[in-house]
């Protein structure tokens, strides 16, 4: 026999007690997106490889070494979607969706990466993403920021995440600070380690992001962006700074915060946590003004972020955050005792659905004695058992046996029992 076929590593299978955790969070996301009024986009998850290449720049670790690319029949180079922001641009761009107007979108799903798998990183992973187009002032940005603080709230995690803010100022602010950047880094030069020095000529900014502890010491000395700014940056950033200051979202300075595509622009920042050991970034995003210019468009001001859901989840789960009720099976399952209960069971199973709209309701199907029901029963995590016998059937009742309390078996008429059904699971 030959050896079973297993899922690619990395690339994860969700399962069904798995998956109600997902969608909670997925809810919340939801219902927090409308409240701001943004309008979901969702695009193909492979893109040709040139819109990767140009936006998120050729000499990062995410196009040198982490993208799936292939060549398909036709000999066109093709990638599965290593992030989602550019594509949102193409997109965008491709349907007109910039040209004198503004928008505010999100979107949700799968992105692929090449990488050695570890907990709360996996090379198939899923991201929900904020995107706002052609609003060019700080205020875009705080609501960006307050949109993601209100999530944590929502979540019951806000006491457990930390802001952290940075400017990258403009591109020429930015490429004078990266000549002083690589100047102090020469002066260092026995400092860096192998992956520094590849990045000294093609990335020098993604040295700062170095969790090297032999380099720590001369990254503290190294020049700071922030004394870099252009004028209008440093404006910018203060008035995004007052604005979280009067609305009283706390956040920590972090100079060397500078993101890993080089799209990125003025305004950058990162929710953190300690509670996930390494894996401690639970979101990031920030401006890209350019990047619209970039992919052939014209000059469009951009801000978004991404959370990455995964790492989410674990948190959420770590700090134990996910509701019972997010975890729980069934609100009721429906056994069928003897042949005639059978069919009566997949009617009133109808009924029920009907009366009920929100009911979680499971009808036991492939007959058992009334033991094994109730094991299956018990096994759904329904909080009660409907049991549906000759003698309800004869009397038009239905008996209701809680399987998660003390509460004790009754059997009710059929229109009282829905009615208690209906008081159990919120919909009275």
């Amino acid at each position: 026999m030959s050896n079973k076929i297993q899922a690619i590593r990395g690339m994860n299978d969700l399962l069904p007690d798995q998956s109600a955790a997902w969608q909670y969070v997925e809810r919340q996301l939801r219902s927090l997106v409308d409240r701001y009024d943004y309008r979901e986009i969702r695009t193909p998850i492979v893109e040709q490889t040139a819109l990767f290449a140009r936006s998120i720049g050729e000499a990062t670790d995410v196009v040198e070494k982490e993208m799936y690319t292939f060549d398909d029949r036709n000999g066109e180079s093709l990638t599965l979607r290593p992030e989602n922001t550019a594509a949102v641009v193409r997109a965008a761009l491709e349907h007109g969706l910039l040209h004198n107007q503004t928008q505010r979108l999100w979107y949700m799903g799968p992105m692929f990466r090449y990488e050695r798998p570890q907990k709360g990183r996996y090379r198939q992973f899923h991201q929900i993403g904020i995107e706002a187009y052609g609003m060019d002032g700080p205020d875009i940005d705080a609501e960006i920021i307050l949109l993601s603080a209100r999530l944590w709230r929502q979540l019951g995690m806000a006491e457990h995440v930390t802001l952290e803010l940075n400017s990258l100022g403009s591109p020429a602010a930015r490429a004078n600070y990266r000549d002083a950047l690589v100047a102090y880094f020469e002066t260092h030069r026995e400092v860096l380690d192998e992956d520094s020095l590849r990045r000294l000529t093609s990335n020098p900014l993604r040295i700062l992001d170095s969790k090297n502890p032999a380099m720590a010491d001369m990254l503290a000395g190294a020049p700071q962006l922030l004394e870099h700014l252009d004028d209008e940056s440093r404006e910018h950033f203060e008035r995004l700074k007052a604005t979280l200051d009067a609305a009283g979202v706390t956040y920590r300075i972090n100079p060397r915060l500078v993101r890993g595509l080089d799209y990125y622009s003025r305004t950058v920042f990162e929710w953190t946590t300690t509670a996930l050991g390494s894996q401690g970034t639970v979101c990031g995003g920030g401006r890209y003004d350019g990047l619209v210019e970039q992919l052939g468009g014209k000059p469009v001001p951009a801000i978004g972020f991404a959370i990455g859901l995964e790492r989410l989840l674990l948190l959420l789960e770590t700090l134990d955050l996910i509701p019972a009720e997010a975890q729980a099976g069934a609100d009721a399952y429906l056994l069928a005792m003897g042949e005639q209960a059978e069919l009566q069971a997949l009617l009133l199973g109808e009924r029920l659905r009907d009366a009920l709209p929100d009911l979680q309701l499971q009808v036991h199907c492939g007959g058992g004695s009334f033991k094994s029901q109730i094991r299956r029963a018990d096994r759904s995590g329904a909080h009660v058992a409907l049991i549906l016998g000759d003698d309800e059937i004869a009397n038009g009742t239905l008996t209701l046996k809680p399987l998660r309390d003390n509460g004790e078996q009754q059997t009710l008429p059929l229109d009282d029992a829905i009615a208690w059904l209906g008081r159990q699971s919120g919909q009275a």
